[in-house]
């Protein structure tokens, strides 16, 4: 039976999926999975401003600091790239969500010239009181008329909560110097271990959650995206496929006992190739993963043009 076709506000496409009052479309005309109807800004505002860190996420900030050994692994894998892109002497960094601000420390220690945004409340505050510069607000071209170019921008599970993915990397693509490096990362939505789960299991997408996520990206889809804004040079990475645990029977879907388990069996894979000396390894392995469309998560590199105005 073919899916029912969907028309809003000028979208069209299959819908896929319904939740929480939400349809999920695969939309011809943006090229990307997302919801209908979109929130109101005022609605998107309320959440971000005050709930996510409180209601949706209240122990991450807590995670964070016990998983930060790890995500400094991530972190310079992310640093190693942007400095093998841009060369010597390109150090000033953007970070659009920047959340409780661990990345931007890990860079400012070693030797960039970072400025975060970031509208949580919460997380604003933690990350000043690690010493950094943040502003509280959601990126707009007022604030970005304010701020300058920059080397590098780093913008980090954004993309699948806005209204509009593509004016916001539009606005990016002009806060880039010519030849300047972006790195998006965006969950990786109806993957192929995703939908081989609710073929063979029948489990709930659980990846589908309206109104915190709006868009659904993959690979293909972030990278078309990317290019039709003027980006060019992307590199894909995947981060690691987590749901191999629930491919093996770990059901850890609702239960945070269970997925953090599995989460320290996914570090404990990434430190000891770390520790052995196999970190290139490790990220050959993961941009392998990306060509599959595999991976919880799709990290997209991309450059703006070094002789393109905006």
């Amino acid at each position: 039976m073919k899916p029912a076709i969907k028309e809003w506000n000028g979208h069209v496409g299959p819908v896929l999926d319904s939740k929480n009052g939400f349809e999920i479309i695969d939309c011809e005309i943006c090229g990307y999975k997302h919801a209908t109807p979109v929130p109101s800004d005022k609605e998107l505002e309320e959440i971000y401003r005050h709930e996510y860190y409180t209601d949706e996420k209240p122990f991450y900030i807590e995670h964070f600091k016990q998983d930060l050994d790890w995500w400094n692994i991530v972190y310079g894998d992310r640093f190693d790239s942007f400095e093998q892109q841009l060369g010597m002497g390109r150090r000033r960094l953007l970070d659009i969500g920047s959340g409780p601000g661990y990345f931007l420390r890990y860079g400012k220690n070693r030797g960039w010239d970072v400025l975060g945004i970031e509208p949580s409340r919460r997380a604003a505050a933690h990350a000043r009181s690690l010493g950094l510069e943040i502003i509280e607000e959601f990126l707009d071209d007022r604030i970005a008329a304010q701020i300058g170019q920059f080397d590098a921008v780093h913008m980090s599970e954004v993309l699948e909560h806005i209204p509009n993915p593509k004016a916001l990397l539009q606005l990016v693509y002009g806060l880039l110097k010519p030849g300047g490096v972006l790195c998006v990362v965006v969950p990786n939505d109806y993957s192929p271990f995703q939908l081989a789960l609710r073929k063979m299991k029948d489990i709930d997408p659980w990846w589908v959650a309206p109104p915190h996520h709006l868009n659904y990206f993959d690979f293909n889809s972030m990278e078309k995206l990317l290019r039709k804004i003027g980006f060019s040079d992307t590199l894909c990475e995947a981060t690691f496929p987590i749901d191999l645990f629930l491919l093996m029977g770990d059901h850890y879907v609702g239960d945070d006992t269970k997925g953090r388990e599995c989460h320290s069996k996914r570090k404990a894979v990434e430190h000891m190739l770390h520790g052995a000396g196999m970190n290139k390894l490790k990220r050959k392995l993961f941009r392998s993963f990306a060509e599959l469309g595999i991976g919880r998560e799709a990290c997209v590199f991309a450059r703006r043009s070094s002789n393109s105005r905006v």
